[in-house]
C-alpha cells in the first residue's frame, strides 16, 4: 500500500492508497429468488422501521458498497487472542508476527475468488480489492438482488436516508468468506460519497483559541479574590494547563524513571496538520521535553483526503486533536517513537483503513484513538469489522485504546443514555476521565471523576447564577452498553448493579482513566489563524477523554518498557491487577461528601481576546450527568488511574 515517501515537518509521511467506498443511492426492483442464504446480522439499521418508512428508491440509483472478508478460522483467531492476552494462560505473551497472522487467519485466494464471482454474477462490478474487503458498484436493482434485501427511504434525525429494510443475506456457498457488508445505507455514520481533493489541499491552520486569565499555576494556588464564595469559600482560579513534567510526576513516571524507550505508540486521527512537525518540536523545547530524535515521529498519510470542508468533517478541527495526542504522548513518554496514522476522512470506513494499516504493517504496539460516536449512531455491522482488526492486533501483541467520550451518559447530547463506540467493544481498552489536582511540588493531590457543572457570575458580580453547581456541561463517557455482552475479564470486578441490563450482563465502560477535565487540562502548542489574519504558534489549555486516552497510551508505553515485552491487549492484565493497590481509586468527593471542589474560570467571549468581553464562571468538579465515580470500580473511571506501582507491575 505504500506509494511514496516525502519529508513533512518531523519524520516521514508514507502515502497509502486506501480503497474508498462511496455511499450509494438505493433502488426497488423485484428480488431474485434464492435458495440457501445466510443472514448478515446487524446490517439493517434499527431506525429503518415501518413507521419511519418513506417509500421505495429508484431501481436505477447507483450504489457502492464494501464487502468485508471473514478470513479463515475466526474462532481460532479469537481463541488465540484470548490466550496470548490472558496473564493466567501458559501462552500469555506468545504473540504471532504479522505474516503469521496473515497466513493463518487472512482471507485466501479461493475465498476472494468465490466472493468476486458471486458479486459479478449478481450484476455488480468489483471496482477494487485488498486483503480485507472488495468494493462493488452497480445500481439498486442489482444490489437488492445480490443481498436479498429491500432498499427503501427512511426518516432519521430529521432527514431522509436510504437503508436496507431487512438484514442483508449472502449465498450459503460464500457465507464463510463474508464478514459483513457496509454502505447500502447512506446515513452519515456509515459511508459518505464526496468529492475527492488532492492530498496537498488540506486547509490551513484552524481559527485561534486563547485561554483567558488569571490562572493558577497548580491546583488551588491562586484564589479568585473578588468573586463570590461558593460552597463556603472563595474558589481558586483554573490552572493555566499541566505539562508533561506535572503529569509524569503525578502518575509515577518520574519516580519510576521510565521514558518509553524502545516502544512505539501509534496515534490514529483524521487528516494531518501541515504544521504538526514544527509545533511538536517547538512545544517540546519550550516545556523541557526531550527533543525529537531522527524518525521518532513518523507520519503515515493516505494519498487523498475527503470531506475536508467545515460542513463535512472539518479537517481543521482535527488538527487540534492530533496536536494534543502527539504532544501529550511525547510529554509522558519522551523516548517512545510515535507513528501518526491519518485517516482520509472522519468516517468509519476511512478510520478503519487507518487501523488496518497499523496492524498490516505493525506500526506500533500501542494505539491511541481519541474519537468515537454514540452507540446508537454506530452501525452494528461495523462491530464485526472493528472486532476483526482488534483480534488480529491482539494476536500480534498490539493494544488499542479508545476515549470513552465527552458527553457523560450522552443523555443531554443524544436524548438517550448510552455508551460510545468503538470504546464499548470488548477488545479495546476504554479510557475514562478525571479532574486532577496537582500540588506545588508536582505531587498528586486528588482526582475526581470528570464531570463539570457550570454557573455564571451574575451581572452585579455578587453571586453565581444559577446557584451552584448549575447545569451539566461535559464529562467522561461511560455506562452500560446495550449491545455488547460482558467480557469475561470484567466478571468479579464490575458490580452487578452496573452490568445488569434487562436481566443480561453487559459490557460496562470505561476500563481505566486519566486526567481529562479541561479545567485541569493539558497545555498544548499549535499554529493557529488569528482574527487579524496572522498565523502563528500559540498555547492553550485543553482536555477531554481525548487527553486521557493518549496519556494512558503513553503510560502503557512506560509499563511496556519496564516489562521489556509487548503488553498487547491490556484489559485482562488491567483487571487482574485490580484490588492490589496499583491504582488511584478515584471518587467524586475525595475529601468527603460535604466537600465540593470547584474552580473559577474566565473565558474570552470571542475566543481570542478581551475585545468582546470576558465571561466568568464557576466550574464544579465531580458531577458527571447520571454517572458516578465511587469507591471501587465505577462507570466514570473504571478501575482508577495508574500509579508508579502499576507501571512497575508488568516486570517479568
Amino acid at each position: 500500500m505504500r506509494k511514496g515517501v516525502s519529508t513533512r515537518g518531523l519524520g516521514v509521511v508514507a502515502a497509502a492508497v486506501p480503497l474508498i467506498a462511496a455511499a450509494f443511492l438505493p433502488g426497488t426492483p423485484a428480488l431474485a429468488a434464492s435458495q440457501q442464504r445466510a443472514v448478515l446480522d446487524g446490517t439493517h439499521p434499527t431506525w429503518a422501521r415501518p413507521d419511519t418508512d418513506r417509500g421505495p428508491v429508484s431501481a436505477a440509483t447507483p450504489v457502492t458498497a464494501r464487502v468485508y472478508l471473514a478470513g479463515r478460522d475466526s474462532s481460532g483467531l479469537e481463541a488465540l487472542a484470548q490466550d496470548v492476552s490472558d496473564p493466567a494462560s501458559p501462552r500469555h505473551g506468545q504473540f504471532l508476527t504479522t505474516q503469521q497472522v496473515r497466513e493463518r487467519f487472512g482471507a485466501d485466494a479461493r475465498q476472494v475468488a468465490a466472493v468476486r464471482a458471486w458479486l459479478t454474477s449478481a450484476g455488480l462490478t468489483v471496482t477494487g480489492a485488498n486483503e480485507h474487503y472488495l468494493t462493488v458498484s452497480g445500481d439498486a436493482a442489482h444490489a437488492q438482488r445480490a443481498f436479498q434485501a429491500r432498499l427503501r427511504s427512511f426518516q432519521h434525525d430529521g432527514r431522509v436516508y436510504r437503508a436496507p429494510a431487512d438484514d442483508l443475506s449472502v449465498p450459503a456457498e460464500v457465507a464463510s468468506a463474508v464478514l459483513t457488508v457496509i454502505g447500502l445505507s447512506d446515513a452519515p455514520s456509515v459511508v459518505h460519497h464526496d468529492t475527492v481533493t488532492p492530498a496537498d489541499t488540506l486547509p490551513g491552520p484552524a481559527p485561534a483559541f486563547v485561554n483567558a486569565g488569571p490562572f493558577s499555576s497548580y491546583y488551588g494556588q491562586r484564589t479568585a479574590t473578588g468573586t463570590p464564595p461558593a460552597y463556603g469559600r472563595v474558589q481558586p482560579y483554573a490552572i493555566s494547563g499541566y505539562t508533561g513534567r506535572n503529569l509524569r510526576a503525578a502518575y509515577g513516571a518520574t519516580a519510576a524513571r521510565l521514558t518509553g524507550k524502545g516502544v512505539t505508540v501509534a496515534v490514529v486521527d483524521a487528516y494531518d496538520s501541515p504544521t504538526i512537525g514544527d509545533d511538536a518540536a517547538t512545544y517540546a523545547a519550550r516545556h523541557g521535553d526531550a527533543p525529537y530524535g531522527r524518525d521518532q515521529l513518523l507520519r503515515y498519510d493516505p494519498a487523498q483526503w475527503t470531506q475536508t470542508a467545515e460542513n463535512q468533517c472539518d479537517a481543521r478541527g482535527w488538527y487540534g486533536e492530533q496536536t494534543l495526542d502527539i504532544e501529550s504522548v511525547h510529554a509522558m513518554a519522551p523516548a517512545a517513537r510515535i507513528s501518526y496514522v491519518g485517516a482520509s476522512s472522519c468516517d468509519d470506513p476511512d478510520l478503519i483503513d487507518a487501523l488496518d494499516r497499523v496492524v498490516d504493517r505493525h506500526l506500533a504496539d500501542i494505539v491511541s484513538n481519541s474519537w468515537g460516536e454514540p452507540e446508537n449512531a454506530s452501525a452494528p455491522a461495523l462491530d464485526k469489522v472493528y472486532k476483526q482488526i482488534f483480534l488480529r492486533g491482539a494476536a500480534e501483541g498490539i493494544g488499542f485504546y479508545f476515549s470513552s467520550g465527552d458527553n457523560g451518559d450522552e443523555q443531554a447530547a443524544s436524548g438517550q443514555k448510552q455508551t460510545d463506540m468503538p470504546a464499548s467493544l470488548p477488545w479495546v481498552t476504554a479510557v475514562g476521565g478525571t479532574a486532577l489536582g496537582i500540588g506545588a511540588s508536582n505531587n498528586y493531590g486528588f482526582e475526581t471523576g470528570w464531570g463539570t457543572e457550570k454557573t455564571l457570575l451574575a451581572p452585579n458580580g455578587a453571586s453565581w447564577s444559577p446557584t451552584p453547581p448549575g447545569p451539566f456541561t461535559s464529562g467522561a463517557g461511560g455506562g452500560t452498553s446495550a449491545r455488547i455482552a460482558q467480557p469475561r475479564y470484567q466478571r468479579g470486578v464490575v458490580p452487578a448493579a452496573l452490568a445488569d441490563l434487562n436481566g443480561r450482563r453487559m459490557r460496562v465502560v470505561p476500563d481505566i482513566a486519566a486526567v481529562a477535565d479541561p479545567n485541569t487540562g493539558f497545555l498544548v502548542g499549535q499554529t493557529q489563524t488569528f482574527p487579524d489574519g496572522s498565523v502563528r504558534y500559540s498555547e492553550y489549555r485543553i482536555g477531554g477523554t481525548s487527553l486521557a486516552c493518549p496519556v494512558i497510551a503513553a503510560l502503557q508505553a512506560l509499563a511496556q518498557q519496564d516489562h521489556d515485552h509487548p503488553i498487547g491487549f491490556a484489559n485482562p492484565a488491567i483487571y487482574a491487577r485490580y484490588g492490589h493497590g496499583l491504582y488511584h481509586d478515584v471518587t467524586d468527593h475525595p475529601f468527603g461528601p460535604r466537600t465540593e471542589l470547584a474552580e473559577v474560570r474566565n473565558d474570552f467571549t470571542n475566543g481570542v481576546d478581551a475585545s468582546g468581553g470576558i465571561a466568568t464562571s464557576l466550574r464544579t468538579l465531580g458531577h458527571d450527568s447520571s454517572l458516578h465515580a465511587t469507591v471501587g470500580y465505577d462507570d466514570v473511571t473504571g478501575v482508577g488511574t495508574p500509579t508508579e506501582r502499576y507501571l512497575r507491575s508488568y516486570e517479568r
